[in-house]
């Protein structure tokens, strides 16, 4: 699409939320619906008719691509969450990776790139895909990935210390399954993909190197980004940047110059009308209500809810800059607060 079309929902004053998840919980056997194609973009169309929105985002769960990219080393599916390389995976584990393109996607994966193409096939919404970035699946492959990350922006290099070897050769491993679950929901017809880093944060990428001039946040960060953006530019496909993590100004503006997405959807702990400053207006802003609370009326009262979104609203109208007013996050359905959450979001989008 046009960045016309993102800067036309902006202009009519669009407010959603990533609310997948609160449909399908809706639904008798959620469970099942996650492996049904067809089910699953019945609720994801479900939502974005809901909200009264042409974009329809799907389920934002970011642990697929490391599944897909263990069962290749030959990780049991019940073991990936708690799995993590505690030295440098072996380079013929690496090449498996970079050469593994063709094989089969799991059952789960499948029924998504299947709920992609029924939107882009029985409905007149936008198919959006859905990827962890790269950055973000590394840090998920690794036990501790902050120590050799701080090292490698001090300088260590991977033939100098094991540690930076593996974060080096996890972040090699994580593109390539990036790039591999990009192609196929391009395939299946997606015309935009919303792509999460949340772990390219302050807590991973040290501000203090930054400022001391290390390009740590450029190796690991958008120099891998900006290959799974050429490879969306190449198909036409939107790019729309997601990043909930504690960030500096400096990234921000990084994101917005150096990856150009038509939205950039950022957490609660930014100000989107002082964001606005450096990212350019071509570039909608998105978020950021603190949805992540939203189950918790002592943490997030319903008044609250409503006092910060007409703050969000009038400051980016005050700023002139685009702006899509929704969750700084998916909105997680929660067992015990679902009336709550559910509730907070009609406000969310009323007041």
């Amino acid at each position: 699409m046009e960045r016309s079309f993102y800067l036309g929902l902006a202009a009519t004053g669009l407010r959603m939320p990533i609310g997948a998840d609160l449909v399908l919980h809706e639904q008798g056997g959620a469970e099942s619906i996650l492996y049904d194609a067809e089910r699953l973009g019945k609720v994801v169309a479900d939502a974005a008719v809901r909200y009264k929105t042409p974009l329809a985002f799907p389920l934002m769960d970011l642990r697929l691509e490391k599944a897909d990219l263990l069962s290749l080393l030959g990780v049991p599916e019940t073991e990936v969450d708690l799995y993590h390389f505690h030295t440098a995976p072996e380079s013929g584990q690496v090449e498996a990776v970079l050469r593994g393109g063709g094989r089969p996607f799991s059952a789960r994966i499948q029924a998504n790139q299947g709920a992609v193409r029924y939107i882009a096939e029985q409905t007149g919404l936008l198919p959006v895909g859905m990827l962890i970035g790269p950055f973000s699946l590394m840090t998920k492959l690794v036990a501790d990935p902050i120590a050799p990350v701080a090292m490698a922006g001090a300088g260590v290099t991977a033939e100098e210390d094991d540690g930076v070897r593996m974060v080096t050769r996890c972040l090699d491993m994580a593109l390539a399954t990036v790039l591999r679950s990009a192609r196929a929901q391009i395939a299946a017809g997606a015309k935009a993909i919303i792509v999460c880093e949340p772990a390219a944060n302050t807590v991973y990428i040290s501000p203090r190197q930054l400022k001391g001039g290390s390009d740590i946040f450029e190796r690991f960060v958008l120099a891998p980004n900006r290959q799974l953006c050429a490879l969306l530019a190449a198909h036409g496909v939107d790019l729309i940047f997601h990043d909930c993590g504690e960030l500096l100004t400096g990234m921000v503006r990084q994101f917005a110059e150096e990856l150009r997405p038509a939205v950039i959807s950022l957490g609660a702990s930014r100000r989107l009308w002082e964001d606005a400053a450096v990212v350019p207006k071509d570039i909608v802003l998105f978020g950021n209500l603190p949805t992540k609370t939203f189950y918790s009326d002592s943490a997030m009262p319903v008044e609250e809810v409503r006092r910060l979104t007409r703050e969000t609203v009038a400051n980016m109208r005050a700023c002139g800059h685009p702006h899509i007013c929704g969750s700084e996050c998916d909105v997680l359905h929660v067992p015990d607060a679902a009336a709550t959450i559910r509730h907070k979001v009609e406000v969310m989008l009323e007041a």
